[in-house]
C-alpha cells in the first residue's frame, strides 16, 4: 500500500515492496542452499568472495537442523551483496539446466560417437588439446567397444564420456 508520503516522492514508485524484497531475499537464500549441495570440486570452479565460501563450507559441515538453517540464513544475507547473476549461471551450468551446458554436452556426445566409429579422431583431440592423455582415451575407447559387442554395462563408456569433459574444461 502506498502511503500519501510515496505519492510526493517519484524514486518510491521505483523501489520494490517490501514482499518483493522478501522474496529476492528468499530466492537468494535458496541459491545458496543450491551451492551448498555442490560437491567440493564444482564449488571450486564457481567464483565469490571468500567469505561466501567459508560460509558454504561451514554449512556443508553442520549436521543439526537448526545450526544448518541459521548458517543458510547468514550465507542468503551474504548473498545480499554479491551479484547473483554469475553464481546462478554457474549453478545452472553444474545442473546442466543453461542452454550452452546442453549444447556442450551434445557436442561432447557426438566427438564420443565419432570416436568409437573411428580411431583417427584421436589425432584431432590431440591436436586441439596437446595435454590429453591419448593413451586412455584410447583404452577406454577399446573398452567401450568391447562392451557393446559384449552386452555389458556401459562403464567404459561413460568414463570415455567423463575423460572427454575434463579434457574439454582445460
Amino acid at each position: 500500500m502506498r502511503t500519501l508520503e510515496d505519492l510526493d516522492n517519484p524514486d518510491a514508485a521505483e523501489r520494490p515492496s517490501k514482499s518483493q524484497r522478501k522474496r529476492d531475499m528468499h530466492a537468494l537464500q535458496e541459491m545458496g542452499a543450491a551451492l551448498v549441495e555442490l560437491p567440493p570440486e564444482r564449488l571450486g570452479r564457481i567464483e565469490m568472495p571468500e567469505d561466501l565460501r567459508a560460509a558454504i563450507r561451514e554449512a556443508q559441515r553442520l549436521t543439526r537442523h537448526e545450526a544448518r538453517r541459521r548458517q543458510l540464513q547468514y550465507i542468503g544475507r551474504l548473498m545480499r551483496d554479491v551479484d547473483p547473476a554469475p553464481i546462478r549461471e554457474a549453478l545452472d551450468a553444474a545442473n546442466g539446466a543453461s542452454a550452452i551446458e546442453t549444447a556442450r554436452q551434445h557436442r561432447l556426445e557426438r566427438l564420443r560417437e565419432r570416436l568409437l566409429e573411428d580411431e583417427t579422431v584421436l589425432t584431432e583431440i590431440g591436436a586441439a588439446h596437446p595435454g590429453a592423455d591419448i593413451t586412455r582415451l584410447r583404452q577406454l575407447r577399446r573398452g567401450a567397444l568391447h562392451e557393446r559387442e559384449a552386452g555389458k554395462p556401459p562403464k567404459s563408456f561413460r568414463e570415455l564420456f567423463r575423460l572427454l569433459r575434463e579434457i574439454d574444461d582445460e
